[in-house]
């Protein structure tokens, strides 16, 4: 029978197990194939939710916990729901107290059935179930319960759990548990965070307890402290006079005046607690925790701290994808500071074939930044990743690589002209969009130092017949319209616009604009160089006065020599004239209602002779450096760790709802005394603690049992009224006294010797038995526990039989 009962129950072990196994695997495929809860009939939930198995009961509190987050309708199941509020299994306790926190105010009269059966569940054994009760009691937003969750409070304070007052969220100054310090600072961040005045005598306590706390509350405490030491530690810095190296035959007694002075910033002791207990946590799987400790470090403790914390910071990039996002936001905004610590983990940040987006362009970033303080090896490296990335198939990895690399051109100027070649090399790719984007940063690489790329822009024009791309081709024209007056005996601008008005019918729009601009730059050129001369017309008196009657023919060859010269000079002077000619011509006939504009203001602005420095003023223009700054430099001031920093600019100009900056250092001299964080050792102090209810039993317990033995030696005369008003005896203590009373009594039968041994012998017990008394009053002050009480009661009652037959005896 034993062996089928046996079997009887494997059986339905197994058959336990298959059910569940079943029922996860019909799950996990339904989240793939579309066959979530929402295509579950409401009648099957409402079924599983009033069986009797717990199995499915779980099963349908997680359907409807589904649907409730999902935002689709769960409240028509409320009823079904609050009957399983008293289902031991924990489980299901946590997901229906999860729905009636959730909709308890949107049914009130239903919410308050459930009211009895959580009051009950307050006074369960397990500390787990008294605090979810209590939270789920507070939490149910009903004004009919207000008084009764007021009387749950109550009684959750003298819940000596540390769970129970974790939901409490109280705050006990004298509670040493450190599960309940974390609790306590988020409740004290949500009601007072401005109440610093009330955190100094508890700062070492947080501090000390920080290691021990749960992960989140020590993020909590970590944000608390943080304000604090920005309000009471000011920042600090002492004058150090650099040691100057002497030669081996100098006097060993010269002065330090070769040496120069600089600051060095000195911490103070109580921020260097909270720093070094801050490293014990580096170690933390939450990485909320690792950037709330590095938000300390940056924003707290000098900067040659800050490498301690980098290490931990980075590794955080092994997490998944999520958590990597979050964590490249924050060494961007770090990097931006302090890139330094940075620079022997670049190998951590170069881009992976299974990076999605999000993820390489903060690394590319993050390399642009570190680029200028690495050595020469990193910066080969970075560079040689960035060449690669920026010839792949991903157009916007390549656009972003080449923007990339004209940043570290940029930072770099000692790399500039190697990372210029590698963008030279792009211009004969077959990608379009890799060429426009290498002739971008191209060309701002030669705003910022036009005169030593004359060579470069020559390069651009020889690879203007071999790119079809309009972008391109504007881009490289407009390079040499902009530059072509540095150096007059060099330009070379008149040959480049004679080539490209052949074919401008078939240029695009963009690149005839271009064109349209170089024929204006050039013609204005020339004009400046040419000044048209105003001459009167002429007239055949004036023609006379030409004539020099009394000239030699040696002048008049000369002359005629010089006239020859003009003449043969003009037409090549008038060649540019006539090339702008057509060049406006040409645009005159063109379907492009812009160029037409264009080219007719153009027109009128270079015909007249008086609009020349007004047409200098607007085409020559000296144009301003561009600059291409880190993408996330608008984040630079923003909270390391801040859900802001995240969001960007897209947060508004205040960030988001709750976002606050960290506030300033307190000016040296206005912080708070640093008397107020030690700990408080007077007794009058201690004594304000609240005592427990053994202490209070054994303390009435005490008084009792001293006036009794008051009244019981009052009546003998043989003890003082002080001694036996501030003395305790134990019964050893009473034997031996009733002992010396009996020898004093039969004192009559011995000599007068022996009296007086006698008596000194007496007077050496009581010193004994007073100090014997001062010895046990000391144990019995230290003893709190309720057995202690019990003691005294049994001694209370054998001092007390023992008297009464002493004397009986007596009498």
């Amino acid at each position: 029978m034993e062996t089928i009962s046996r079997i009887s129950s494997m059986l339905e072990t197994a058959r336990e197990l298959t059910l569940e196994a079943a029922q996860s695997a019909a799950m996990t495929r339904g989240s793939s194939t579309g066959l979530t809860s929402q295509n579950v009939t409401t009648a099957h939930i409402k079924k599983l939710l009033d069986s009797r198995h717990d199995r499915e009961v779980l099963d349908g509190m997680r359907r409807v916990i589904t649907l409730m987050y999902r935002s689709e309708p769960s409240l028509p199941f409320f009823s079904a729901v609050v009957k399983n509020v008293a289902n031991a299994n924990i489980e299901v306790k946590k997901l229906v107290y999860i729905y009636l926190v959730h909709h308890a105010e949107a049914e009130p009269d239903l919410a308050l059935l459930s009211i009895n059966t959580i009051q009950k569940s307050l006074t369960d054994q397990s500390p787990q179930v008294r605090a979810m009760a209590l939270r789920t009691m507070s939490g149910i937003r009903v004004p009919v319960i207000s008084q009764i969750v007021s009387l749950a409070i109550k009684r959750g304070c003298g819940d000596m759990s540390p769970m129970s007052a974790k939901q409490l969220h109280w705050p006990f100054p004298s509670d040493t548990q450190y599960f309940v310090a974390g609790p306590a600072v988020s409740a004290f961040l949500e009601v007072c965070p401005d109440r610093i005045d009330l955190i100094h005598k508890h700062y070492r306590g947080l501090v000390k307890k920080l290691v021990d706390m749960d992960e989140w509350g020590q993020i909590a405490t970590l944000r608390l402290l943080t304000i604090y030491a920005r309000k009471c530690f000011p920042p600090r810095t002492e004058k150090v006079k650099q040691a100057v190296s002497k030669g081996f035959y100098d006097d060993e007694e010269g002065d330090d005046e070769g040496g120069r002075e600089y600051e060095v910033p000195i911490v103070d002791p109580d921020l260097e607690l909270l720093l070094r207990s801050c490293r014990l946590l580096l170690q933390n799987r939450n990485s909320a925790v690792i950037v709330n400790i590095v938000r300390c470090f940056l924003y707290l403790a000098p900067p040659e701290y800050l490498a301690a914390v980098v290490g931990p910071l980075v590794a955080l990039l092994r997490s998944p994808q999520d958590v990597q996002h979050i964590v490249l936001y924050n060494i961007v905004a770090v990097c931006l500071r302090h890139p330094a610590p940075f620079r022997k983990y670049v190998s951590h940040f170069l881009v992976r074939a299974s990076d999605p987006p999000h993820i390489w362009r903060l690394k590319l970033e993050i390399l642009t930044i570190l680029f200028p303080h690495c050595g020469l090896h990193l910066k080969g490296v970075i560079l040689s990743e960035l060449e690669h990335f920026s010839q792949g198939t991903d157009p916007e990895l390549v656009r972003e690589s080449v923007r990339a690399i004209g940043r570290c051109a940029q930072s770099d100027p000692s790399t500039a002209g190697h990372c210029l070649r590698l963008l030279l090399n792009q211009i004969i790719s077959l990608d379009d969009n890799l060429v426009s984007e290498s002739l971008t940063v191209i060309r701002h690489l030669i705003q910022q130092d036009p005169a030593s790329h004359e060579q470069t822009v020559i390069e651009l024009v020889k690879h203007l017949g071999l790119t079809n791309n309009p972008d391109a081709r504007a881009t490289i024209v407009w390079l040499v319209g902009e530059y072509a007056g540095i150096d007059p005996e060099r330009n070379f601008a008149p040959d480049v616009l004679r080539i490209l008005v052949q074919d401008f019918a078939n240029e695009a729009e963009a690149v005839k604009q271009q064109i349209v601009l170089l024929g204006a730059k050039v013609y204005l050129h020339h004009l400046l160089r040419n000044p048209p001369k105003e001459e009167p017309p002429a007239s055949p008196k004036v023609e006379q006065q030409y004539k020099n009657e009394w000239t030699d023919d040696q002048e008049e060859e000369k002359n005629e020599e010089n006239n020859h010269d003009e003449q043969k000079s003009e037409p090549e002077e008038d060649r540019i004239t006539l090339l702008w000619r057509y060049l406006l011509l040409l645009a005159r006939y063109d379907s492009s209602y812009d160029l037409r504009d264009r080219a007719r203001l153009y027109k009128n602005l270079l015909s007249s002779p008086s609009s020349t420095q007004l047409a200098n003023l607007l085409l020559l223009a000296p144009k301003p450096v561009p600059h291409a700054p880190s993408p996330s430099e608008t984040r630079k001031d923003l909270l390391i760790g801040s859900s802001t920093l995240i969001v960007g600019p897209d947060a508004g100009p205040h960030g988001l709802t709750g976002y606050e900056n960290l506030p300033d250092w307190v000016e040296l001299g206005k912080e708070p005394d640093p008397s107020l964080r030690e700990p408080d050792v007077k007794s009058e102090l201690t004594e304000k603690a609240p005592a427990t209810a053994g202490e209070r039993l054994d303390r009435a317990l005490r008084e009792h049992q001293n006036t009794v033995s008051a009244a019981s030696r009052q009546p003998n005369g043989r003890m003082p009224a002080a001694a036996s008003a501030t003395k305790t005896k134990t019964l050893d203590q009473w034997l031996e006294d009733d002992e010396s009373e009996e020898e004093t009594e039969s004192g009559e039968e011995v000599t007068d010797s022996e009296e007086e041994t006698e008596e000194e012998t007496d007077e050496e017990e009581e010193d004994e038995e007073e100090e014997e008394e001062e010895e046990e009053e000391e144990e019995t002050e230290e003893e709190t526990d309720s057995d202690d009480g019990e003691e005294a009661r049994q001694l209370l009652a054998q001092r007390d039989t023992h008297v009464q037959g002493s004397s009986k005896d007596a009498l």
